[in-house]
């Protein structure tokens, strides 16, 4: 069938359904006249004028708004250069640099221009080229979206293809099946009669679920391209802005005014699927699109190695103008006292540098020099050095198949090479549960029915909790046999083996195969059934094989209705006006049923719950309800709480196996009460204002009253693989764990015991609103009675939360803080937090429940802020953004929930349990890795900064400078970056197996131990040292003695090439010694760099004498054939080797750190000669463990070993005569 045939036929369908006059079960609203229009539009966030399909309108002001061109990128032609400069000066050292580059320019540089200006030219150069090619890459995908084709309505009916940037707004486009939406449309018409199109907002909320948008009843029959010709309307609705989730205008069209809502709306980048075709206008376009509005930079996150690094800079830096100032204050004393005796430096005939009438001027001049000299006491290369280390460090997490999820092919990601080191440092990891610790895929489990349990299957957290208490295999059998109610002849429940089905794991042949008819409560388990069946907004899809498969908004909403096909109600189509369902009768008929769906009354966080109006074949009204049972009960009935005991019963027993639940009711509506209430409900649903929302939620509370409770649904969302064993790894790091979920209190415990965050022993510390004294005060009505008590309530249980931990607390005594959402309202107030966090963290382990996603950023940020520790945030959902952008560290999971998670992270993984290898064995090496290669820096640039210094006291601060220009600026480029790079990416104090087996070295990364400022200034000494043995070992060789064999003394370019060759040899033999784990490459850069120097000297010094100067043979012709110049080379290495050496062999005797110990357990195979040592170190991660199933076993063997004490003392009492 060609478009047109199908535009026609589609047409005529949509007709005999227009005529049917009955309302969508979303937001199909009926029309109104324009002086019936609830609302005007025009106000203050509401003056948007849209004419459509008449775009050159919106040419001119005060209707001309933005194009549809995208940009993303940070830089344009004109800005780059300006702004990519300015981001490279912002930093300290970079700034010195340029400084010092422009007094190069000027006579009192000690050395040439060039010498100091290409160096730096070269690191801000590859900066901003790495700068560019990341925008040049944004530009290219920018790019490619913005010349995507869209056909547009171009007049009379005909459609053609335009570039997305070129669309504006009142634009008419046709978007086709798998095509995106190229701006903010309304939605028209769409190749279904009902005018219905399914649209997937991955790019959006990270949502994988499809979503149904429908279309308002009277656009339908612009169904075709001929329909456009004279189309013409106007809509007048909200500014742009970044709510996804809300709309609010109407679309004046054929003498109507027709309310718009977010069901009519289809965003920019969200995918038109299974749907052959829409039409629609542009409202938004360009960067005024919800989309946009919602596009932000990532926050700016700064390591603490980086941040503390720019204080190391200021420190060198004070250090160099000291320098500069003793140089200066020196020069211009002698020049004023001693110059006037120095006959052959005509003082009578000299310039102002040298002038004693002027030694004020001739010091200023030296402090000049001297502070340009003595620049190289600060690392040049030493940023450009960091981001290549970084970004290799990067890659290896990248291509760590350790970490790669074979199940959904996706490997560790890391999208930011900035925080390589805070993942050695994580002190507090802030956790999601579902879809992080949960696998987020729900499989139906239980249910409870008219006061009778149903299912028999043992839940993971059950099997835990078996493990826990110690259970053998043959109890486990019997507490499933006894998990459910008998039947009523005293014969046990059939357990029957059948294939797995996606979503469905209920095993009871009291409800399966059409056997619930048989029940005594068969009429009630029908209802029960209905309501999963029609009560959702589920979207069924048929396969060629006739296979049901249905795209759910969220996975315990697909479960339902999975269960209801199992036990044989099947949801097989959906219109917009009805569902179909195919029953079982009680004699195992199967019997077509359709209910017309009035009303949708749709979940929110605040209603928890959702409802759906219908009408059955019969013509009665119901009104199916799921939601929170704590919602759903105190909405009952009298005659409705007949089974609310016993579903109470059931829901705690559900809570305490780790289920989810929700609980069914009903209600049957009569006619009159309906169309009274409907009334109210579509003119709150018409109200264009922005409290419309909380107007339907109160005109929906209306009718959810008087219900009947027919049951509860159990499901359960299981543990993912491995994350009982990474959390117990985690603990054993020394890693505290905050669980943050939306899920109720005994849901979150029971998952805490199943992952053993949570153990018996554990005193739990809850804190909570569920309190006789604030229900009494919401009886009264009075929010802010309500408030006051409530928020007194939290203080009191905070306080007597740490009073307790002060009386209670004890060695082998833990405390686990519970807390809910209502709570962390209040204990979130400035007056209050720092109580909350001062409980918090003198618990072993925190949960926090039933917490919005605005929560979870609030703690994560006072956790961060409050401790001043490294904080990492893991999550996989759109709720966990805040808190992922909030951390220190961004963990995403690219789970069930969509990746919008993982594309606001700075670290990307496929499970929660390869956080251990990620933290454990990457962290720990990056965070070394990195401090020990910044103090190292720092090392060799002192060495060879001071050795300038000394030389100018030597020459009473001349300003003649000891080195060639040349080396100078290649000592940092050429001769020692390598190495550290090399180091720097490789480095591994001891391997990964070992890092596992011992996670508590991980604590030298929190307790920052490498980058100390002890650790530093010893790394400076040490450089001090090195340039005094270089400097004064070298000039004692070379000093007053005969160095040519005709007797000559050794000039100044020996010196210099021999104190030059020392400092390389000394630097690069100092990382060797500093080297744990040597590969190919680190011995190729270390040796290569002092081979290279050699290279570099005798090929410099046979250039020409104007290019090399005092490098000019000096190689071949003074230094090689010299025995001195080799033997001063070995002894300054040697004895510049020697302290570091003996602190090091002292650290390892006397005061070992745990990776020396480590070492020598693992290259000495300690552990089969030594076990003693072995088991000591092993234990000391298990002292300090306070929650993982080692912790939970030590734990349990320190109780079994106190009542054995005491059964010996009291046998002991006995055998001594005692009672």
């Amino acid at each position: 069938m060609g478009l047109d045939q199908r535009q026609k036929h589609d047409k005529r369908k949509r007709t005999k359904i227009r005529l049917s006059k009955l309302y969508s079960y979303a937001c199909v609203r009926p029309s109104f006249d324009v002086a019936e229009s609830p609302a005007d539009v025009g106000g203050p966030g509401f003056s948007r004028v849209v004419f459509c399909n008449q775009a050159e309108r919106h040419r001119t002001k005060p209707f001309k708004y933005q194009s549809n061109y995208v940009s993303t990128t940070k830089y344009n032609i004109v800005t780059f250069l300006p702004k990519a400069l300015y981001e490279q000066f912002r930093r300290l050292a970079n700034m010195y640099f340029l400084f010092t580059a422009a007094l190069s320019l000027t006579p009192l540089a000690p050395f040439s221009a060039p010498s100091v200006i290409l160096p730096l030219a070269f690191v801000v150069g590859v900066s901003i080229i790495k700068e560019a090619i990341e925008d040049w890459r944004r530009f290219l995908q920018d790019k490619n979206v913005n010349n995507r084709k869209v056909k547009v309505h171009a007049g009379n009916g005909e459609f053609l293809d335009v570039e997305w940037q070129n669309v504006r707004v009142g634009d008419v486009v046709q978007v086709q099946k798998d095509e995106f939406f190229p701006a903010d449309l309304l939605m028209l018409s769409s190749s279904y009669p009902d005018g219905v199109c399914y649209v997937e907002t991955m790019n959006l909320d990270g949502e994988t679920n499809l979503k149904l948008k429908k279309t308002l009843e009277a656009t339908l029959e612009l169904d075709g391209d001929d329909e456009f010709k004279g189309f013409t309307g106007t809509i007048r609705c909200e500014d742009p802005n970044p709510n996804l989730y809300s709309f609010i205008g109407n679309l004046e069209y054929d003498g109507s005014v027709l309310p718009i809502g977010p069901q009519q709306i289809l965003l920019r980048d969200s995918k038109l699927r299974n749907t052959q075709y829409i039409y629609g206008v542009v409202i938004f376009s360009g960067h005024e699109t919800k989309v946009m509005q919602n596009a932000m930079d990532p926050p700016s996150k700064r390591s603490r190695i980086e941040r503390k690094m720019d204080s190391i800079i200021c420190f060198l830096f004070i250090i160099l103008v000291i320098l500069s100032l003793v140089g200066g204050i020196a020069f211009g004393i002698r020049t004023k006292v001693d110059m006037p005796s120095w006959w052959y430096l005509r003082p009578d005939d000299t310039s102002n540098y040298y002038n004693p009438d002027k030694a004020s001027l001739s010091a200023f001049y030296q402090l000049i020099t001297g502070f340009i000299l003595y620049g190289y006491l600060i690392p040049i290369s030493l940023y450009i050095t960091l981001e290549v280390v970084k970004l290799m460090q990067a890659r290896l997490i990248n291509q760590d198949i350790l970490m790669y999820n074979e199940e959904t092919d996706i490997p560790a990601h890391a999208r930011t090479s900035n925080l390589n080191e805070e993942l050695g440092q994580v002190d507090t990891i802030l956790s999601d549960k579902t879809g992080t610790l949960t696998c987020n895929q729900m499989d139906f489990v239980k249910s409870s029915i008219g006061g009778v349990s149903y299912g028999v299957g043992i839940t993971e957290v059950e099997r835990a909790t078996a493990n826990r208490m110690k259970k053998h295999n043959k109890e486990l059998n019997d507490m499933a046999l006894n998990s459910a109610d008998q039947a009523a002849d005293g014969e046990g429940i059939e357990m029957i083996e059948r294939p797995h089905v996606k979503g469905f794991n209920f095993s009871d042949s009291r409800l399966m195969d059409g056997k619930w008819a048989l029940e005594e409560k068969a009429e009630v388990i029908q209802m029960f059934m209905r309501i999963l069946a029609v009560c959702q907004t589920v979207i069924p899809e048929e396969n060629d094989e006739g296979r049901i498969s249905y795209e759910a908004e969220s996975p315990d909403e697909g479960a339902f209705v999975v269960a209801a096909r199992e036990f044989g109600f099947e949801f097989f189509k959906r219109t917009q006006t009805s569902v179909y369902i195919r029953e079982s009768d009680s004699l195992g008929r199967k019997i077509e049923r359709e209910y017309k769906i009035l009303n949708l009354l749709e979940f929110n966080s605040t209603r928890k719950r959702m409802s759906v109006v219908v009408r059955d074949q019969d013509g009665r009204i119901y009104l199916f309800c799921k939601g929170a049972d704590s919602v759903i009960f105190e909405r009952l009935s009298k005659v409705g709480k007949e089974f609310e005991e016993a579903t109470k019963l059931h829901l705690a027993n559900y809570g305490d196996a780790g289920l989810r639940t929700l609980a069914l009711a009903y209600r049957e509506v009569n006619e009159a009460d309906y169309e009274k209430w409907n009334d109210l409900f579509m003119k709150a649903k018409t109200t264009i204002a922005s409290d419309r929302d909380s107007m339907l939620d109160q005109t929906s509370d209306m009718i959810e009253r008087e219900l009947i409770l027919v049951g509860a649904t159990a499901v359960e969302d299981k543990l993912q693989k491995g994350v009982p064993e990474c959390i117990d790894k985690l603990a054993l790091a020394g890693i505290k764990i905050w669980v943050l979920t939306g899920d109720k209190v005994e849901t979150a415990i029971n998952i805490g015991f199943a992952c053993s965050l949570l153990r018996q022993d554990m005193k739990q510390i809850i804190v909570s609103l569920d309190l006789p004294a604030i229900k009494s005060a919401e009886e009264l009505h009075d929010k802010s009675t309500v408030m006051k008590v409530s928020k007194e309530a939290v203080k009191k249980q905070l306080i007597s939360g740490q009073q307790q931990v002060a009386v209670d607390g004890g060695i082998d005594t833990v405390f686990a803080l519970i807390i809910d959402g209502k709570s962390l309202v209040y204990a979130l107030e400035e007056d209050m937090k720092e109580l909350l966090l001062q409980l918090a963290t003198k618990c072993a382990a925190v949960l926090c429940c039933r917490v919005s996603p605005k929560q979870k950023a609030m703690v994560t940020r006072l956790v961060k802020e409050g401790t001043g520790k490294t904080t990492l945030a893991i999550g996989d959902g759109a709720n966990d953004v805040g808190m992922i952008q909030e951390a220190d560290i961004g963990i995403g999971i690219s789970g069930v929930e969509g990746m919008q998670a993982v594309m606001a992270s700075d670290f990307s993984i496929g499970q929660f349990r390869f956080l251990e290898r990620l933290l454990v064995v990457h962290g720990h090496w990056c965070y070394k890795r990195i401090a020990t290669m910044i103090c190292y820096f720092f090392y060799k640039n002192i060495v060879f900064g001071f050795t300038l210094f000394y030389y100018q006291a030597y020459t009473t601060y001349s300003g003649q400078t000891l080195y060639n220009d040349w080396f100078l600026s290649l000592f940092n480029t050429l001769f020692s970056s390598l190495p550290v790079a090399a180091y720097g990416m490789f480095e591994q104090d001891v391997p990964a197996r070992v890092c596992l087996e011992f996670p508590s070295i991980y604590q030298q990364g929190v307790q920052n131990m490498f980058f100390k400022w002890d650790r530093i200034l010893a790394w400076m000494g040490n450089g001090l040292i090195g340039s005094v043995l270089c400097f004064f070992m070298v000039l004692g060789v070379f000093g007053q003695g005969a160095y040519r064999h005709d007797g000559q003394v050794s000039e100044l370019q020996v010196l210099g090439a021999t104190m030059y060759t020392t400092v390389v040899w000394v630097v690069n033999v100092q990382l060797a010694i500093a080297t744990s784990y040597f590969t190919f490459i680190q011995h190729l850069f270390i040796w290569g760099s002092v081979a290279l120097w050699y290279i570099f000297i005798i090929v410099f010094g046979f250039m020409s004498p104007s290019v090399s100067t005092t490098a000019y043979r000096v190689f071949t012709e003074a230094l090689a054939p010299s025995p001195r110049f080799w033997i001063a080379v070995l002894l300054v290495t040697v004895a510049s080797m020697a302290p570091y050496f003996t602190f090091i062999v002292f650290q390892r005797r006397l005061a070992p750190k745990d990776h020396h110990i480590l070492q020598e357990l693992m290259y000495l195979n300690k552990h089969a000669t030594d076990t003693e040592m072995w088991f000591m170190e092993r234990k000391k991660a298990v002292e300090k463990a306070a929650f993982g199933f080692t912790a939970r076993v030590d734990a349990r063997v320190r109780e079994i070993r106190k009542r054995m004490h005491g059964n010996a003392y009291n046998h002991q009492n006995i055998g001594n005569g005692g009672v």
